[in-house]
C-alpha cells in the first residue's frame, strides 16, 4: 500500500469531486447521498465544514468569488454561495428535463475556457438504462447532451493543451474510458476514440485527474486503486489505497503535488469488505511524486432561470 494521509475522516456514504483552490488554499469536495458540500484546509483534518443541500449534489466547480461555487444536482444546476452559519444561497442557473424519473447529474469538470462538463445517469444503476448523457454549461445555458448512451458517465478530464477530453463510463456493463477532440471556441466535441478499455484493469473507471505532463489519473472503483495512463492512453503505474472504492482525485497542496482522493462506503459489509475497507468515507492525500494543474474557474454564466 502506498503511503497516505488522512485529510477528512468525514465517513461520506459517496465522497466525490474533489476541487482544489489553489488562490484559498483550501479542498472543496461532496457527498452525494448526504447531499453535502464539504470543506477543509490540509492539515486541519478536524475542522471541515459542511453545508447541506436540498438535492444530491454530483459535482462542483469554482468560480471567481471565494465561498461560491457551481453546484450539479438532480433537477439543475445552481450558483451557491455557502455562509459561515452554514446556510445555503441559491441562484439556479439552469434546470433540466431528465429523460427519465430518477435522474440526476453526476460527475463534472470546467475546461479552461470557464465552461462546465458534466454527465447525467439513472441513479438506480441495476436498472443499466442508457439514458445518461454529457451536457455543457456556457454563456448559452445548458446544451447537449454531446455525448448519450451512457449509464454512469465520470472520469470527466482535460488535456493540459485543452484539445482532448477524457469521459468514462464506470458502469460494470461498460467500463471504458474515452478520449474527444474539444473545439475550445465552439465548445464542440469530435472524433470519439477508446482511450482505454478498464476491463482489461483493476477496478471500474471512476473519477479522474489530469497532471502537468498530460497524464490521466483514474480511480478504480472496487479494486482500491488509482491507476495512471499517459497521453497515449499506455499503463504507467498504479497505486494501492487504503479503501476498496476510491471515487475520484485531484491534484492539491501548495506545491499542487499531492493526489487528494474521495471515497465511498461500501454499500454492503461482507467478510471481505470488513477487512478491506479501511479509510472508506474519507478523504487521504497521495505524494505521486508529479504535479498537477491548477483547477479552472467556471465564468461563462448564463442567465439566471
Amino acid at each position: 500500500m502506498n503511503a497516505y494521509q488522512t485529510i477528512a475522516d468525514t465517513q461520506d456514504r459517496v465522497g466525490e469531486s474533489p476541487v482544489w483552490d489553489v488562490r484559498a488554499q483550501r479542498l472543496w469536495w461532496v457527498d452525494i447521498e448526504g447531499a453535502f458540500i464539504r470543506s477543509t484546509v490540509l492539515g486541519q483534518a478536524e475542522a471541515v465544514q459542511s453545508w447541506c443541500l436540498p438535492e444530491r449534489v454530483g459535482c462542483i466547480a469554482l468560480t471567481a468569488v471565494q465561498g461560491q461555487l457551481i453546484a450539479a444536482m438532480e433537477t439543475g444546476i445552481a450558483r451557491v454561495t455557502l455562509q459561515a452559519d452554514g446556510q445555503v444561497d441559491i441562484d439556479w442557473l439552469a434546470r433540466i428535463q431528465h429523460l427519465a424519473p430518477g435522474m440526476r447529474f453526476n460527475d463534472g469538470r470546467c475546461d479552461a475556457s470557464g465552461r462546465l462538463w458534466v454527465g447525467t445517469m439513472v441513479m438506480d444503476m441495476s436498472l443499466a438504462s442508457p439514458l445518461g448523457g454529457l451536457y455543457c454549461l456556457d454563456e448559452r445555458g445548458l446544451t447537449g447532451p454531446h455525448v448519450t448512451g451512457l449509464l454512469t458517465p465520470n472520469g470527466l478530464g482535460l488535456s493540459p493543451d485543452g484539445r482532448t477530453l477524457y469521459l468514462s463510463d464506470s458502469h460494470p456493463k461498460v467500463q471504458k474510458i474515452w478520449a474527444f477532440d474539444v473545439d475550445a471556441a465552439t465548445g464542440s466535441l469530435s472524433h470519439k476514440r477508446l482511450f482505454v478499455d478498464m476491463n482489461d484493469w483493476p477496478g471500474r473507471p471512476d473519477g479522474a485527474a489530469v497532471d502537468a505532463r498530460g497524464h490521466y489519473w483514474i480511480c478504480g472503483n472496487d479494486a482500491g486503486q488509482i491507476h495512471d495512463f499517459d497521453a497515449q492512453g499506455q499503463w504507467c503505474q498504479s497505486l494501492t489505497l487504503p479503501m476498496p472504492k476510491p471515487s475520484m482525485c485531484a491534484f492539491g497542496g501548495a506545491d499542487l503535488d499531492q493526489l487528494l482522493v474521495t471515497s465511498i462506503i461500501p454499500a454492503q459489509t461482507t467478510q471481505a469488505t470488513e477487512t478491506t475497507r479501511g479509510r472508506s468515507g474519507a478523504v487521504i492525500a497521495l505524494q505521486p511524486g508529479v504535479r498537477g494543474l491548477p483547477e479552472p474557474v467556471f465564468s461563462r454564466f448564463p442567465a439566471s432561470v
